[in-house]
């Protein structure tokens, strides 16, 4: 990855803000006036004390991500402006309550002219699919919040960026919300480089969704609270199943394809977890030390095990596979059915007894509504982002960095992947939480 500059996080912005902002009125009738940011409020990205002194002593400038929020000017006219809201990808608690925040921010606050639902993902944006697209107003998505899923709808993989920014073309759209993961995100980069090139006055605002947690440059993603404590319930049952029989073993699949946080978090919450896998840390399956036996040791010990194991974890035991998803990722071999028929095969040939229970819950944690904290998140989400498009800003997704909301541009979020540190403070409360050992070799 190569390193930051403060050029590679200056955010684009369509021209001068020369317009008033409507906001001018409600926060001077509060008596603030100080409510408003500037481009110069910033975030320091690194404020460890090692890397300020060794950026200071250098006499470099720090790499900071410009503060999201209300600016005082505008490069957009509230009552001229169109907006439109997609969304993309697996689904994630909070796609809901993002779209509404953008909607009731856009209009209450801003009295946006339209906005308009995409519906589908890009596909919403290739004619050929036969969607329509819609309005939204306030009333049509007040209660949305209340239910999971998205009510746009949403598909995977990319579409022609160059029809695209057509279709926005012929709607007239001058603000385009773009929720999803990174490689989402990375579509979004696309229609924005387009409508650059066309010389449009369109403005891309990006609001990240990954309930793996696995994007860069955010203290977290929308959903990922919500995803955590949606898992802790089948590890619940898994460890009730475990305990109310011979040697049990509940063995429960999390999300987490390149990232193990869910499966960690979830682990340590629950209080009930003996072993964590994750796809950061490799393991052997055979040997003394190895997975196997070290279960089947705890079990003949203390009667049962629970065990979580995100999806990408030990992918270097299955089959490569080279196929992708429509999202272009690689697909990845199911490590839940191997570890079960493994886990059983082991058992049966040291004639140790075993009753094993296999959890996959996936798909119902992804579907459940947000979390009230998560609500919250999403909300200062779509806030932000709207106060961005507004300003005119694109090319950026909306994040909270050391505790502030920030502006990223979509190159430097997309560039890597958020994962667990195997020597930092996450994994250790794990190994501490669950008493399994450092490494299985």
């Amino acid at each position: 990855m190569n390193p930051l500059t403060p050029a590679s996080l200056a955010i684009r912005s369509l021209g001068p803000r020369t317009i008033d902002s409507p906001l001018n009125r409600h926060f001077h009738e509060l008596g603030n006036d100080h409510a408003f940011y500037s481009d110069d409020h910033r975030i320091v990205v690194d404020h460890s004390l090692a890397s300020v002194k060794a950026l200071t002593a250098a006499g470099a400038e720090l790499p900071c991500f410009e503060v999201a929020g209300p600016r005082k000017k505008l490069f957009f006219r509230a009552e001229e402006t169109i907006c439109a809201v997609v969304t993309c990808g697996g689904l994630c608690p909070g796609f809901n309550d993002v779209i509404r925040a953008i909607v009731i921010q856009a209009h209450h606050r801003y009295g946006v002219a339209r906005i308009l639902g995409i519906p589908y993902g890009f596909e919403g944006l290739i004619p050929e699919y036969g969607h329509h697209v819609f309005n939204m107003t306030p009333g049509f998505v007040s209660n949305i919040h209340r239910f999971g899923g998205t009510l746009l709808g949403t598909s995977r993989g990319p579409q022609h960026v160059g029809r695209m920014v057509d279709r926005l073309q012929e709607l007239g759209v001058h603000i385009l919300f773009v929720i999803g993961g990174d490689g989402t995100q990375r579509g979004g980069h696309a229609i924005e480089e387009e409508a650059r090139s066309r010389g449009l006055n369109l403005a891309v605002v990006g609001v990240p969704k990954t309930i793996d947690n696995d994007m860069d440059y955010m203290d977290k993603s929308f959903g990922y609270d919500t995803a955590c404590a949606a898992a802790v319930e089948p590890i619940r049952a898994a460890h009730t199943e475990a305990r109310s029989a011979r040697n049990g073993i509940g063995l429960v699949k999390l999300m987490g394809r390149h990232s193990g946080f869910i499966a960690c978090s979830a682990a340590i919450a629950s209080g009930e977890v003996n072993c964590v896998l994750i796809p950061e840390v490799p393991f052997a399956l055979e040997g003394d030390k190895g997975f196997l036996e070290v279960i089947r040791q705890r079990v003949v010990n203390r009667g049962h095990a629970v065990v979580v194991v995100a999806e990408g974890a030990g992918q270097e035991h299955l089959a490569a596979n080279e196929q992708t998803d429509a999202s272009g990722n690689k697909r990845l071999g199911d490590i839940g059915p191997f570890l079960r028929d493994r886990i059983t095969g082991y058992f049966r040939q040291c004639k140790t007894e075993l009753t094993l229970k296999y959890i996959d819950p996936s798909y119902m944690i992804r579907s459940v509504p947000a979390s009230p904290q998560d609500r919250i998140y999403c909300m200062r989400l779509g806030q932000a982002a709207v106060h961005a498009g507004m300003a005119g800003k694109s090319g950026l997704i909306v994040a909270r960095w050391h505790s502030a909301y920030v502006h990223v541009p979509i190159a430097v979020a997309t560039s890597g992947r958020r994962q667990v540190d195997p020597t930092g403070d996450l994994w250790l409360s794990v190994l501490e939480s669950t008493g399994q050992p450092a490494a299985f070799r």
